[in-house]
């Protein structure tokens, strides 16, 4: 992938000097002004606003790091979003995913549970209801109710939300293609 295949221009940090607030934030939190950060930067409020909801789904909520890690993984293989699914390996490693893991949610159908433990299994059937058929079925949410807190279903579910608006972004403007 070359730059000439993005959609959009990048932006380079430090050009604008309106841009200098979020990009200070996003350096600050994320340490490096990445190729997707690059992109919305077109759109300061974008920006802003996409660097704020990232880091409160990724940081800030009571998900456990591999559930997260997981949905994410899950998200960008039903999308077709590489970019984002390879971004987020050496997370789902870090929080201690296994590789035999990693290599089952790439998989179109999810593999049986005996793969997954109760909460991985339950975190990505509503992952692939969510990312395929958008309506969460009833019975579903029973069993996430049953298992999460009113703020752990939020939490989760915005994971899933937020996650398919970064790898629906990245496949639209081609970033990672």
């Amino acid at each position: 992938m070359s730059a000439n295949d993005i959609r959009v221009p990048l932006v380079e940090p430090g050009t604008q000097a309106e841009l200098a607030d979020i990009e200070g934030r996003i350096l600050a939190e994320r340490g490096r002004i990445s190729l997707l950060y690059q992109v919305l930067l077109n759109s300061g409020p974008i920006a802003s606003g996409w660097e704020r909801l990232l880091t409160a789904v990724r940081n800030q909520t009571g998900v456990p790091a591999d559930l997260r890690e997981l949905m994410i993984l899950r998200v960008a293989v039903l999308n077709g979003a590489t970019f984002e699914f390879d971004a987020h390996v050496p997370h789902a490693q870090k929080a201690g995913v296994s590789a035999s893991k990693i290599d089952a949610v790439r998989e179109r159908q999810l593999p049986s549970s005996d793969v997954y433990s109760p909460d991985e299994q339950l975190v990505l059937e509503l992952t692939d209801a969510m990312t395929r058929d958008i309506v969460v079925p009833d019975a579903l949410m029973e069993r996430l109710r049953a298992r999460f807190d009113a703020k752990g279903v939020v939490e989760v579910v915005a994971t899933v939300a937020a996650y398919n608006m970064v790898s629906r972004l990245l496949v639209a403007l081609n970033i990672g293609h």
